[in-house]
């Protein structure tokens, strides 16, 4: 990725603005046209937004994009889409036993209705406040029931079994955080008291010392900041064997929406841990200790995403897909989402973007020029998804975002020209993402309240 250091956070409000116009017509849309008796809306094919019966994680985002519309526009009619479809339709996704994605589902719709009346953007009856905090604390009990002991901690399983450990949980371990900073705990057989933030900081701990790469030799592959996206353990002994991927090309590349939400993630815990008290968690590690693992985990893997994407930041589906080689000298120009040969993922790059920008953020008091670089690289990377060709200007696209892809190996994405990698549709966490990293720059640029989910708890 090639950086402009003459580009600066006020270059953005027209984009802004134009963005979050673009952005209420699209929540309106399906508003008006998805039917979700058959499930959430999952991706776009042809322009509208269908369902995937994989597994229920997507939700959450469609009617929390709608409180995130209300919160940057203060237009009302989103957030009674937000607030009523997350009274209506949430409350199955609170007892969900079978999937890891509590902190995607519900921090994003209780967490920030709970957010918004904590930060005094609405108003709440004593009630309403009580019934988020509940939600919150169920969302993030029942996460952790997801559990699998390791020779060295433990981690929260994936939908694909006790076995497995997934990259993508370390940004939706925010429910144990959440949970755990509105008082909860998690209680077990004989009434063991099982501390839900123990349990976050240790699944983040394997995601680092597993998932995560830096350059020591752990295998052939080993380059430091690559990501796999699976990382599977012997339940028998808690032994790591290998890593794995589920939508990547293989264990032994790089994912680049696994890498987005490693970066994302550490970016979030990096900047919540002063709120945090250290005896909560300092059997399992002290602050300066997990500073340390998690600030050289965010450096890998920050500088491993500006080495692999092309020189506007956007990111194809993963730097070792087998056709890449196809494309002659692809990280030395723009990312080409109408190429024959592999898809653009513009998500990873919503993702990233927010990340970046937090880790950016936190290391202002310790490490000015990487702060500095990180900051610049979320503002372009917002800057490219929120011009032509990656922002949905067509009124008939229910998509924010467009060239974003579901899950190449298995063929579910839609290819408009059989001749070309699939290009041209959105997903609702890409869309998602993008209206949080709008969010976040709409606020640092005002200089109003930092966004943060843990916002949601309060003071």
């Amino acid at each position: 990725m090639q950086l402009n250091p003459n580009f600066s956070i006020n270059d953005l409000e027209v984009q802004l603005k134009r963005f979050w116009e673009l952005s209420g017509e699209k929540i309106n849309l399906i508003e008006t046209s998805f039917d979700t008796a058959n499930g959430a809306p999952v991706f776009t094919e042809k322009g509208k937004y269908v369902t995937r019966g994989w597994t229920e994680w997507t939700q959450g985002f469609q009617y929390g994009s709608a409180i995130l519309q209300f919160d940057a526009t203060g237009d009302e009619q989103f957030l009674k889409i937000g607030r009523d479809n997350t009274l209506n339709k949430m409350a199955p996704h609170l007892t969900h036993t079978g999937v890891h994605d509590h902190g995607f589902n519900n921090v994003s719709t209780y967490g920030n209705l709970l957010r918004l009346i904590e930060e005094g953007k609405i108003e709440g009856a004593a009630w309403e406040k009580n019934f988020y905090q509940l939600a919150l604390k169920v969302s993030g009990a029942v996460q952790a029931m997801r559990w699998t002991p390791t020779q060295t901690g433990g981690f929260i399983y994936s939908f694909n079994g006790p076995h497995s450990l997934f990259v993508d949980t370390i940004r939706s371990c925010r429910a144990l955080v959440v949970s755990h900073g509105l008082g909860h705990v998690l209680q077990g057989e004989n009434d063991k008291r099982i501390s839900l933030i123990q349990r976050a900081i240790q699944h983040i701990l394997s995601t680092v010392r597993y998932s995560i790469y830096y350059g020591n030799g752990r295998d052939t592959y080993d380059v430091s900041g690559r990501t796999a996206h699976e990382i599977i353990f012997n339940t028998n002994d808690g032994n790591y064997r290998c890593p794995n991927s589920q939508q990547g090309y293989t264990g032994f590349s790089t994912w680049t929406r696994g890498l987005a939400w490693a970066i994302c993630g550490l970016g979030e815990t990096l900047e919540i841990l002063d709120q945090i008290d250290e005896c909560d968690y300092s059997e399992i590690i002290s602050k300066n200790d997990l500073i340390k693992e998690l600030t050289e985990a965010a450096k890998a893997t920050a500088e491993f995403y500006l080495a692999n994407t092309p020189t506007d930041g956007i990111p194809y589906w993963d730097t070792g897909a087998p056709n890449l080689h196809k494309m002659g000298d692809y990280l030395n120009e723009k990312s080409d989402p109408y190429n024959a040969h592999e898809p653009i993922d513009s998500s990873a790059a919503c993702i990233a973007a927010q990340g970046f920008i937090r880790i950016g953020n936190w290391m202002k008091s310790t490490d000015q020029e990487a702060s500095e670089r990180y900051i610049q690289t979320g503002m372009q990377l917002a800057s490219a998804l929120f011009s032509e060709p990656y922002l949905s200007t067509d009124p008939t696209h229910q998509g924010l975002i467009l060239h974003s892809i579901y899950h190449q190996p298995n063929g579910w994405d839609h290819r408009p020209d059989p001749t070309k990698a699939p290009y041209g549709e959105s997903c609702m966490w890409g869309d998602y993402h993008a209206r949080e990293l709008a969010l976040l720059l709409q606020r640092m640029q005002k200089g109003e309240n930092y966004y943060s989910f843990f916002n949601c708890v309060g003071k």
